[in-house]
């Protein structure tokens, strides 16, 4: 069982992100709202101050929506 206390620790976490990072936030809830497919390519380029952004990338396998879809199994 999941520890009510923990869950609203999470709800309030999340909900500061959001405020923090509207458009970020926005982003995400599009992008995962259509849900992912197999093939989809998903990148990032995490830019440090004074640092050189760095890219990567990675093709959303079978596995790692099953992976997904367990979490959500979980969290539910």
């Amino acid at each position: 069982m999941i520890n009510p206390t923990a869950i609203m620790k999470i709800m309030n976490a999340k909900n500061k992100f959001t405020e923090n990072h509207p458009k970020f936030a926005a982003f995400l809830n599009k992008v995962l709202s259509a849900g992912i497919q197999e093939g989809t390519i998903i990148e990032i380029t995490v830019t440090k101050p004074g640092e050189e952004p760095i890219t990567t990338n990675m093709k959303v396998l079978q596995s790692d929506l099953d992976l997904i879809n367990e979490l959500q199994d979980i969290a539910k």
